[in-house]
């Protein structure tokens, strides 16, 4: 498909013209993501009663997953150490570090390094919060203190969200359309 300028062809506008490489990861694209794609209930992965996610990327390859976190529920959600780096993008409401002084609200993106240790909180007047995390590794679920109390990274999740997919007949293979 080339474009009109000037009334001619765009001529540079060509498809790169050999075969891509083999063995390469398929592309993944979701469409309306931020839209349709967040009304349909069923197809978030609960973690808690008010916790759930919901998978757009799990690198089992490369070793990190890209999901939505939504949490419907004020107070602390978890305490935890990153094995390696995470990015954040506030899409709904607002969330803060009990750590840290600033606040990661509608909007905001976020950088977390590997080896943090922080506790994510959110403020009572925030009935849900939507934030969109690219996880590197994994993150350890620590007490006050830093003890290890259970662990999460890609291959939890995918288990996570198979088991969820099973159980709301969608099959346990519905997850690999999020594999890579």
């Amino acid at each position: 498909m080339s474009e009109i300028i000037a009334g001619r062809p765009d001529e540079t506008a060509v498809p790169y013209q050999h075969p891509q490489p083999d063995f390469m990861s398929p592309d993944l694209v979701h469409p309306r993501v931020l839209s349709e794609w967040l009304a349909d209930d069923k197809l978030w992965v609960p973690i808690t009663g008010s916790v759930a996610f919901k998978p757009l990327l799990l690198n089992a390859s490369q070793g990190y997953f890209v999901t939505l976190l939504r949490v419907r529920q004020a107070g602390v959600l978890s305490r935890h150490r990153h094995a390696g780096p995470v990015h954040a993008l506030v899409l709904k409401g607002r969330w803060y570090y009990l750590e840290h002084d600033w606040v990661a609200e509608e909007g905001s993106y976020a950088y977390e390094p590997a080896g943090e240790t922080h506790t994510l909180y959110v403020p009572p007047e925030v009935d849900e919060m939507i934030t969109w995390f690219h996880v590197t590794g994994g993150y350890t679920y620590v007490d006050p203190q830093g003890q290890a109390l259970a662990y999460e990274d890609v291959f939890t999740r995918i288990e996570t969200a198979r088991r969820h997919y099973e159980a709301i007949g969608l099959g346990s293979d519905y997850v690999k359309q999020f594999v890579r």
